[in-house]
């Protein structure tokens, strides 16, 4: 007979023990465990075996369930988590310098002060994740994806003042979810919202923002080759030694952004549409 590995059963035997006595109230002391009855594991199964983790050791949760897990707080080492369901997870503050998160889904999770520098994010999908820990929005809860490989991700979100230096957002599709303007409902947004976010020397080749609100961002030196910039607001953004070879601005407000330096305006296509372009700086 084929072995079966404990610590699976074990957290598989947890979670169905911890359903079955949902509706029992629980004696007076007595710790329960918040699991996903769908989880492959326990927070405290995670918990422990990245704490055991050798030095250089990346634990493998490759296509694995952790939904509604709360991991917030964790190093995860630079663990391997693509094509990982984190849906509805807890990240908060936790630390995924590095790890393999590639074609992954980290929709409804918890993203307050997560560290993403450096991780493959190739193909996953962001959508309304909690960014803010409360109603103020403060730019300091957002997360960091500075060095992150984030080609071909899709992405509905709040996410003013994430920091994306450097990052590979080639083929990124920040686009809505709706066909048209207007279609947002209290739990999807109309369009994406980048605020105060830094792209500075990021790639955003054919990067689709369409409709994307980038007030405030800075687009310093970043590559927006063929990018799409529809409609999108760009007001106030410092795209200063950006390249906008080719990319389509067709309705996009440019009042007061700096566009000093920009390489290939005379390539770019809807310029002759865009709003406020006389209000930019050059």
């Amino acid at each position: 007979m084929a072995a079966i590995p404990l610590p699976r059963v074990w957290g598989r035997a947890l979670a169905f023990a911890i359903v079955l006595g949902a509706a029992m109230p629980a004696r007076a002391g007595e710790a329960t465990e918040n699991v996903s009855p769908e989880a492959d594991y326990t927070v405290r199964e995670i918990t422990r075996q990245l704490f055991e983790a050798k030095p250089g050791q990346r634990l493998d949760y490759a296509g694995r369930d952790l939904t509604y897990l709360d991991l917030s707080g964790l190093d995860f080492k630079q663990a391997r988590l693509s094509r990982t369901d984190l849906y509805g997870v807890d990240l908060t503050g936790s630390d995924l310098k590095g790890a393999d998160i590639s074609h992954a889904r980290l929709d409804r999770a918890v993203l307050i002060r997560a560290d993403l520098s450096g991780a493959d994010l190739r193909g996953t999908t962001i959508f309304r994740p909690t960014v803010y820990s409360d109603m103020q929005n403060s730019l300091g809860d957002a997360p960091r994806f500075a060095g992150a490989n984030l080609t071909r991700i899709r992405v509905q979100a709040d996410l003013s003042g994430a920091d994306f230096r450097g990052a590979d957002l080639t083929d990124a599709d920040f686009s809505p979810l709706e066909a048209r303007p207007g279609q947002g409902t209290l739990v999807t947004l109309a369009k994406n919202v980048l605020k105060s976010c830094n792209f500075s020397g990021a790639s955003l080749r054919r990067a689709n923002l369409t409709r994307s609100v980038l007030t405030f961002s800075s687009l310093v030196g970043a590559d927006l080759t063929d990018a799409k910039l529809v409609e999108a607001d760009v007001s106030k953004v410092d795209f200063s030694g950006a390249d906008l070879t080719g990319a389509d601005v067709t309705g996009a407000d440019f009042d007061s952004a700096n566009l000093a330096g920009v390489k290939g305006l005379e390539t770019v296509k809807g310029l002759d549409q865009a709003l406020n372009l006389d209000k930019a700086y050059r």
